[in-house]
């Protein structure tokens, strides 16, 4: 029998099953309108919030970087308004305390709760940070055009997913194009970005996208190694683990020797 008559819909008299049609895919609309949603299919990436790394520029006209939402706020407050926050973050952890089923009373937790509260004021410090005031006047007109590596910049953040520390050592190198910037600076920018809820992926990005900003060099390389204690300390507590980012741009990334010299000085190759 033909395929034609096979695929018919009755043979013989009797009904022949067939295929059922094949449904479309849902079509995202992020970021197109009219007819033109019917061109993409639906993805991860298009289903979620863009990166405040592609989102937003660098550094704002204010000179902040990627500050969070109430960054503004907390740097234009009042000493008054300070101390409010303070207080509120307090009573936040002393409910915490209890609820975990601690006496906040005792004289070990008496007054664990503020000491929390400014600690984590301490250590979201970066959102607040200018980065213009991280860098000053250290860039410096130079006519210098090799690598620049500065290796081991010891960092201390928060995993923004449960709120507990991760840590290790920033390397970063730069290529400069006639203008060079003061050594403790990169340590500095590290440093603005670490003290934020983070995850390393995003620090690295960071810190490599606000140099390149800051200096327009040749390229731009940064490499993180760091221990996370939500893995080490919880799940699956894999206490010998570290994780590896990096983030190349320019040269670093289009030329393939630029990036095995600065791995190899790294000894990581």
């Amino acid at each position: 029998m033909s395929t034609e008559n096979s695929n018919s819909g009755k043979r013989n008299g009797s009904e022949v099953n067939t295929p059922n049609p094949t449904v479309p895919l849902k079509r995202s609309r992020l970021g197109l309108d009219g007819n033109d949603a019917s061109e993409l299919s639906v993805t991860p990436l298009q289903t979620r919030v863009a990166s405040p790394c592609t989102l937003n520029p660098p550094i704002d006209s204010d000179g902040l970087s990627w500050p969070s939402k109430g960054a503004r706020s907390r740097i234009e407050q009042t000493p008054e308004e300070a101390k409010a926050r303070e207080e509120r973050i307090a009573g936040a952890v002393k409910t915490i305390l209890n609820e975990l089923g601690e006496d906040t009373d005792r004289e070990g937790l008496l007054e664990t709760p503020e000491r929390y509260a400014r600690a984590m004021l301490y250590f979201t410090k970066g959102y607040e940070d200018n980065i213009r005031d991280v860098i000053k006047r250290a860039v410096f007109e130079e006519d210098h055009d090799e690598m620049v590596i500065v290796r081991d910049i010891e960092i201390y953040s928060l995993c923004e997913h449960h709120l507990v520390p991760f840590f290790g050592k920033a390397h970063i190198a730069y290529i400069p194009n006639k203008r060079v910037l003061g050594l403790s600076k990169l340590a500095r920018l590290a440093e603005m970005y670490a003290r934020r809820f983070q995850v390393q992926e995003r620090l690295t990005k960071q810190i490599a996208m606000a140099l390149s900003e800051i200096l327009k060099p040749r390229g731009v390389a940064v490499v993180i190694e760091a221990t996370h204690m939500c893995m080490v300390s919880r799940g699956v507590q894999k206490t010998g683990s570290s994780t590896t980012t990096s983030c190349m741009l320019g040269c670093f990334r289009g030329q393939q020797k630029t990036r095995e010299e600065f791995l190899t000085l790294l000894g990581r190759k």
